[in-house]
């Protein structure tokens, strides 16, 4: 069904429509009794992914590991991958949006009803597809769902090792801070909290909520930068938020990115430098920086860690898509247990590793247990 209805602008019928709002209000409901360890916010999307090669990249201007937002009201040419993806012999949905893999990935690790998760959907088959997915992961939906506006997709163009992520936010672009206030006591309850970069493009009030909440009442706050393009475009935003972090997550890129926007003197690659700027003179930030097989960068103003990366046979690795996202689940997953931080970094890489030999942002059917 979603194969069949995915191109943008399908209307469903009325009885299809009150089908699907009568599956998400009875999801939704199920999770009211639930009281999460974690909670995630995001935006979560429809994952298509397929392989294409350099040449397609080139025909839309996209580079081979970058990500960027699309608008289907721009009139912008890019909209058309949708329509060309789903038309490929190897196309895959998954249930994706960053900070909404990455829930499904601390759920991988903590079991069912352990994390919860934010964001806004549309009333349509694709939100049903979304929480299926949830219900399956062990995660607790709490969706904001929007009448007028279709549930948000991605397509994810896997080059290699490498993906360019093009995103159609939808209904994801249209979540409110009013709607933590409706589940305040789940944002209470909560242990910690983790914020995909991505929904700083969408609100950053809402960021600040739960920033000064966690502030307030010692609780973790978890920020990962997600893209290249939120620093670089989105910094009024960031530096709205980034006083409330505790923990600061990102890959090499967007280090780089980073530093490009703050106008460091340091060279882009020079990752302690960058990550020292973003810890300032807080004593309680510590910002976490992977890069791909590398020894992954942890500083803070107790000094810095460099923590190598397990190997893993090349002939192994299937999909590095989501692999960024399944660090942060599995470091997730280590705070709320109680891990120190080296363990919860190590924690994050063997989820990781776990995803790099999965289709997209996904995990072992068979539960593997971590054993350190």
């Amino acid at each position: 069904m979603i194969l069949s209805s995915i191109k943008s602008g399908i209307k469903l019928k009325r009885s299809s429509i009150t089908t699907v709002q009568k599956s998400i209000r009875r999801s939704i409901t199920a999770n009211m009794s639930h009281s999460p360890q974690v909670i995630c916010l995001g935006n979560p999307l429809l994952d298509i992914q397929a392989d294409v090669d350099a040449a397609y990249l080139e025909k839309y201007a996209l580079k081979a590991n970058d990500a960027i937002l699309v608008d289907a009201n721009s009139g912008d040419k890019r909209m058309e991958i949708y329509e060309e993806v789903i038309k490929k012999p190897n196309v895959h949905f998954v249930a994706g949006g960053a900070a909404q893999n990455t829930a499904r990935g601390a759920a991988y690790v903590l079991g069912p009803q352990k994390v919860g998760y934010f964001g806004s959907v549309g009333q349509d088959t694709y939100a049903d597809k979304l929480l299926a997915e949830n219900e399956t992961a062990g995660v607790a939906s709490f969706y904001q769902v929007q009448k007028s506006v279709g549930t948000g997709k991605c397509a994810a163009l896997i080059t290699g090792h490498n993906r360019s992520l093009v995103t159609d936010l939808g209904a994801a672009n249209h979540f409110t801070p009013d709607h933590l206030d409706a589940h305040w006591d789940k944002v209470e309850a909560a242990k910690l909290f983790y914020i995909g970069g991505f929904h700083l493009t969408v609100s950053p009030d809402a960021i600040c909520k739960l920033g000064k909440h966690a502030q307030e009442s010692g609780k973790p706050f978890i920020l990962n930068l997600s893209a290249p393009f939120i620093p670089q475009f989105f910094k009024s935003a960031l530096d709205q938020v980034l006083p409330y972090t505790t923990y600061v997550i990102a890959n090499e890129s967007e280090a780089a990115s980073y530093a490009e926007s703050y106008g460091l003197t340091c060279s882009k690659d020079d990752l302690e430098a960058i990550a020292k700027h973003i810890v300032g003179d807080s004593t309680q930030r510590t910002v976490i920086f992977t890069h791909g097989l590398e020894p992954t960068v942890v500083v803070s103003n107790q000094g810095t860690k460099s923590v190598p990366v397990k190997p893993i046979a090349g002939e192994k690795i299937v999909d590095t898509n989501g692999a960024g996202d399944a660090f942060a689940g599995g470091f997730l997953a280590g705070l709320a247990q109680g891990f120190d931080l080296l363990k919860s970094i190590d924690l994050g890489q063997w989820l990781a590793a776990l995803s790099l030999q999965e289709i997209g942002p996904s995990f072992p059917k068979t539960k593997v247990q971590y054993n350190n």
